[in-house]
């Protein structure tokens, strides 16, 4: 008689799922920078499970809830998020066989509800004018009554969301770039790529510039960031890292959305674009270097914003 395979356990799943996190592809930027003398890279950070930079995080927050014993069979892992965290614990937590609830301002995309709907996740919807700031004390409130139903993630305030960076960006781009690069840029939303990235580069050589973006006003049109002078400071945030903080202007990210699209083929997110447009404004300002950005994510979740701009 054959016997039934053993059922694997959630750390030997986590284990197997580990190899599909990270690792993603490092884009040198050939037509947008000028100056020959400052080279410009970015990761493609949808190259992995989950489709975005936010899935380096998640898997980091399930993996080390497992390992702990905090998250075990039979508890939903609960967050709040503005939507790429969302669609990668739910994609991480579908592989695993983790019920996962997100807490989403209702004016999320549509493609974001449709794609959490399709991979199983429940939704609890929160107003549009509260922003993930509401969607926070919603999860919160959950959690407070009923505190044996979930595991609350709390990717704002959980130090496995910079550590995640720290750990695997930073090293993949020291590994691929070492000591050649100057500058660092990246957008400031739960804040975790910047400082986890940015402590990774400092504690290799502390003559990186960390350049943090951030929208230039509380009613900026970049989904996932922070006007931080007018929004809730995650706890993950290190306001002490940043060698300087400059300001985005959305409409002219959008503009640099369809300059990447005609003369570098890539179809970006609002986000992508906004830090490939911080980039190039560095680049812009020095005599020669190696600048290295994120782009969280790409267009496949903007479906109506591709035919407004194109």
């Amino acid at each position: 008689m054959i016997e039934a395979p053993a059922k694997e356990s959630l750390k030997e799943k986590v284990n197997r799922l580990e190899r599909f996190i990270g690792n993603t592809p490092l884009l040198p930027i050939q037509n947008l920078v000028g100056n020959e003398r400052v080279k410009l890279y970015a990761k493609l950070e949808w190259y992995q499970l989950g489709s975005s930079v936010k899935s380096r995080p998640a898997f980091n927050i399930f993996k080390t809830a497992i390992e702990s014993d905090d998250l075990v069979e039979g508890k939903t892992l609960l967050d709040a998020s503005s939507g790429n965290t969302a669609i990668a614990y739910a994609t991480i937590g579908a592989s695993l066989g983790i019920p996962v609830t997100i807490c989403l301002p209702e004016n999320a995309s549509d493609e974001r509800k449709k794609i959490l709907n399709a991979l199983g996740a429940k939704v609890v919807y929160t107003s549009k004018f509260g922003s993930t700031d509401e969607a926070q004390e919603k999860a919160q409130e959950l959690v407070e009554k009923h505190p044996d139903e979930y595991f609350y993630a709390d990717q704002y305030n959980n130090e496995s969301n910079w550590k995640a960076h720290y750990h695997g960006t930073a090293q993949e781009i020291i590994k691929e770039v070492g000591n050649e690069l100057t500058h660092f840029i990246a957008g400031l939303g739960t804040t975790g790529t910047f400082t986890g990235t940015g402590r990774g580069l400092k504690d290799f050589n502390e003559n990186i510039k960390l350049v943090g973006l951030q929208p230039d006003n509380a009613m900026h049109g970049l989904e996932g960031w922070k006007h931080l002078e007018t929004a809730k400071v995650p706890g993950i945030y290190d306001q002490q890292l940043a060698d300087e903080i400059h300001e985005v202007d959305s409409f002219e990210a959008f503009e640099y959305l369809k300059r990447a699209a005609k003369e570098e083929g890539l179809m970006l997110s609002p986000s992508s674009a906004a830090n490939l447009m911080g980039a190039i404004k560095v680049a812009e300002q020095i005599d020669e270097g190696t600048i290295v950005t994120v782009f969280p994510d790409n267009m496949d979740k903007y479906s109506e914003l591709l035919k407004m701009l194109f």
